[in-house]
């Protein structure tokens, strides 16, 4: 018996699951952080940085970030965390975090490629740093709230 190509297209159309594997279609989300602000939620994709390390290393190097891009510093305890910009390319704000995720403070437009300290002088458990300029443009300020997305702890 002979089949035309509109039958065996058919087939192979009815035969196709069309979509990823399951596998494949369950990619793990990117870490964010949300902020409540005046001016409504805004979310940051987030790398994490938990260890020693990652925390060493930070942001350094990059030539650029993203706009709603950052990272997280995750500390293991509330304290009165320094960054310096030694070998940080790009202007960045650091939005410092207490244990309650609430803004302790930001930092804004922490100048590249300088070994000042910059720290707000208040306990922080959590900083995040996303490009120079982007605390003020989606209004984050002390007291805004922040949600961790899909940042295991």
């Amino acid at each position: 018996m002979r089949r035309g190509p509109l039958f065996i297209a058919l087939l192979l159309a009815g035969s196709c699951r069309g979509g990823a594997s399951p596998a494949q279609g369950k990619e793990m989300p990117q870490p964010a952080v949300r902020f409540e602000t005046s001016r409504g939620p805004w979310v940051v994709q987030v790398e994490v940085a938990r260890t020693d390390p990652q925390r060493a290393r930070g942001l350094m190097f990059r030539q650029d970030l993203p706009r709603d891009h950052g990272m997280l510093f995750v500390f293991d305890e509330t304290a009165d965390h320094s960054f310096w910009m030694r070998n940080t390319l790009i202007p960045l704000d650091l939005i410092y975090l207490g244990d309650d995720r609430r803004v302790v403070g930001v930092v804004a437009n922490a100048e590249p490629r300088s070994e000042s300290l910059r720290t707000v002088g208040t306990p922080s458990r959590y900083v995040v740093e996303v490009s120079g300029g982007e605390a003020a443009a989606h209004a984050v300020g002390s007291g805004t709230r922040a949600v961790f997305l899909g940042v295991e702890e």
